[in-house]
């Protein structure tokens, strides 16, 4: 069978699941990746078929999407031709991590496509929505990337086609500690507006990862430090707790290892919201906004909160196995 894996360079969670998925696809079918989309810091290791720029979003430094930005930045032109020249037609099956270019090829030129992601668990009925219902959110997470069957993944498995995370190799192998300090990871907040509310929070240390700075530098409690791999993961595997946005791969790394969470969704972004209302169904705390009146529950969570229990078995491949398995079936009966 060959396959397209189709990722979304957007952000870090997509291509750090699809670390872990290439090589099974690998020793499965003949693949092809594609990635598109801006902003990542994290590489995939692997030689990629092809590499475009697709429709992404561009983060803010108030704690949400700039949408001017992420509108200038859009190239509809460069995104429909894209569309009409991939080669989806060359292969058996596109796999899809809400990547659009693709997921629109294989609707167009009517080849088989299935996602693979946690934006398809999100559109799941079964899932936990926000008490805001946000129409406008909801029909562009639908129509971003369409595929013809949907495989999800989850803080928790909401309805069959629903998995648990994808947690990395890199993570499960690691060695967890507790050194008392807390990462953060917001990266649509500006870095100074994060040390003015995080200084006043005295007695702890703070590791702030930052998508503004490209430099490491210090002001009092509050280290900056240039988004890195290996150095989030480091943080990460020996914080007490982890302060984040409401995405999917931070937030379930910080479940799996057992840290201390809490999460601030990011404006203008329909999943997290849905993220956000997952969490709060497991017991996390979150916050609607980082202000000045949050601060006495940054301190209630610093001083009283605890882990969640979750249990998110290494699983992947026989998502993988299943995935396969029922579109080999599709296509016995498509022909």
């Amino acid at each position: 069978m060959k396959v397209l894996y189709a990722i979304q360079g957007t952000g870090n969670g997509h291509i750090s699941r699809a670390r872990d998925i290439v090589p099974i696809l690998q020793n499965k079918v003949d693949l092809d990746l594609l990635i598109s989309g801006i902003q990542a810091d994290v590489s995939l290791p692997y030689s990629i078929k092809y590499q475009l720029k697709g429709a992404g979003f561009i983060f803010g430094k108030s704690g949400g999407v700039d949408l001017m930005r992420t509108y200038r930045k859009a190239d509809t032109r460069r995104f429909l031709k894209d569309v009409r020249n991939l080669p989806v037609q060359k292969y058996d099956l596109i796999i899809n991590d809400f990547e659009p270019v693709s997921a629109w090829a294989a609707y167009f030129k009517k080849v088989p496509s299935v996602s693979l992601s946690h934006q398809s668990a999100i559109l799941n009925e079964n899932a936990p929505q926000p008490h805001k219902i946000d129409p406008v959110g909801k029909t562009i997470l639908k129509n971003y990337a369409p595929t013809d069957q949907a495989y999800g993944f989850h803080f928790a498995k909401f309805d069959k086609n629903i998995f648990t995370p994808v947690i990395r190799q890199q993570l499960r192998q690691a060695e967890v500690q507790n050194l008392g300090h807390y990462t953060v990871y917001l990266p649509a907040f500006d870095d100074q507006k994060l040390i003015k509310r995080l200084k006043t929070v005295e007695n702890v240390s703070w590791q702030v990862f930052s998508k503004h700075s490209k430099k490491a530098y210090r002001e009092g409690n509050v280290q900056i430090s240039p988004v890195n791999n290996e150095q989030f993961i480091q943080s990460l595997t020996s914080c007490e707790g982890i302060l984040c946005g409401a995405g999917f791969e931070t937030p379930a790394e910080a479940l799996f290892l057992k840290k201390k969470l809490l999460v601030i969704p990011m404006k203008n972004q329909y999943e997290q919201y849905c993220n956000a209302a997952a969490l709060e169904a497991l017991g996390v705390p979150v916050l609607k906004h980082f202000k000045k009146k949050q601060l006495p529950s940054l301190q209630k969570w610093i001083e009283q909160s605890s882990p969640i229990e979750v249990d998110y078995p290494d699983i992947t491949e026989k998502i993988i196995d299943l995935v396969l398995e029922e579109q080999k079936l599709m296509s016995n009966v498509r022909e």
